[in-house]
């Protein structure tokens, strides 16, 4: 084991003393931060997310913030404001809480399109614009934003430009019994995030997510991850398919699920294992296969299990 798998290996244990049973969500969202993504999480409450972030940050030894949203949330209570200082007779900038590292955007449907909005630019362009003025984001930059499934009263839905600017959409998901146990026993009690100690700092965590993206992705594979989303395009299912952007999350996922998998080159599991994550949220279905009631992970294992998976000459040696 090298010295980048045996960091990241730490820094999944140390997560996993507070987050019990839940290794493929953290090597997911590790996948996410190294790609310079941000991740959807959705899910009822109780199941561990703010924990999960919690966690993350301090083993990353990261700034985190939460921003828990509201109805009546600004866009300046996200991005920050200027305040006039009267001893110096000028504005001087207040930073918000998207001035971190880690970011909880907690429960982000439950407010107005137009604070939603104010992620955007930071997501997309690692800038926040206040007053005409842009403000760098502090690298390394993760959103990591949370919604609930269940409860649709009073909520916003997430337009499809701000979805596709997430890499991942997934699940946390209810522990078995076992784990569950486990809760009950005080083994994974809200005093086990004291425990969690700083793997690495800020510096190394970008040196790794350089690293991560240095993986080699071959021509056949880069041509298999485009196939799959031609046929999204194509689908009689599916009104609006994945764009090209989906197409480079997906290589710079795949990269770095490598990466943290241990390897440095792809291969063609890796793309569909993380397929339904990246490609979900950025599907339309049309009218009548909602009719039907089918699902869009239906849709993917039905692209996966129909497009042909390349036969490599040599993964390794590109």
């Amino acid at each position: 084991m090298n010295d980048s798998a045996r960091k990241i290996e730490q820094i999944i244990e140390q997560v996993e003393q507070v987050i019990v049973g839940k290794r493929r969500v953290i090597e997911l969202s590790l996948t996410a931060l190294f790609a310079g993504g941000h991740v959807l999480i959705e899910d009822v409450p109780g199941v561990g997310k703010t924990m999960l972030v919690r966690a993350l940050a301090k083993s990353l030894d990261t700034a985190f913030q939460r921003i828990q949203f509201t109805p009546d949330l600004l866009p300046s209570d996200v991005t920050g404001v200027s305040v006039f200082n009267p001893d110096s007779r000028k504005f001087e900038f207040r930073p918000g809480p998207i001035m971190g590292n880690i970011i909880l955007a907690d429960e982000i449907n439950r407010t107005a399109p137009r604070t939603q909005a104010a992620l955007l630019e930071g997501m997309a362009e690692n800038s926040v614009t206040v007053d005409g003025v842009t403000y760098p984001l502090a690298e390394p930059f993760f959103v990591m934003a949370t919604q609930n499934p269940i409860e649709y009263e009073g909520t916003y839905a997430l337009p499809e430009a701000q979805l596709d600017r997430f890499l991942f959409k997934m699940t946390m998901g209810y522990p078995t019994k076992a784990e569950e146990i486990e809760l009950l026993s005080g083994e994974r009690s809200a005093d086990a995030l004291l425990n969690v100690q700083a793997v690495i700092h800020a510096d190394e965590l970008v040196a790794l997510k350089k690293a991560s993206q240095n993986v080699a992705l071959s021509d056949e594979l880069k041509g298999y991850i485009v196939d799959l989303a031609q046929a999204t395009r194509e689908h009689p299912a599916i009104s609006l398919g994945a764009s090209p952007r989906a197409t480079i999350a997906m290589m710079q996922a795949a990269k770095s699920f490598a990466f943290i998998s241990g390897r440095d080159f792809v291969t063609p599991d890796d793309i569909k294992y993380l397929a339904p994550f990246v490609f979900r949220h950025r599907l339309i279905l049309n009218a009548s296969a909602l009719y039907d009631g089918i699902q869009a992970e239906q849709v993917i294992q039905d692209i996966l299990s129909s497009t042909a998976v390349p036969i490599e000459k040599g993964a390794s040696n590109e």
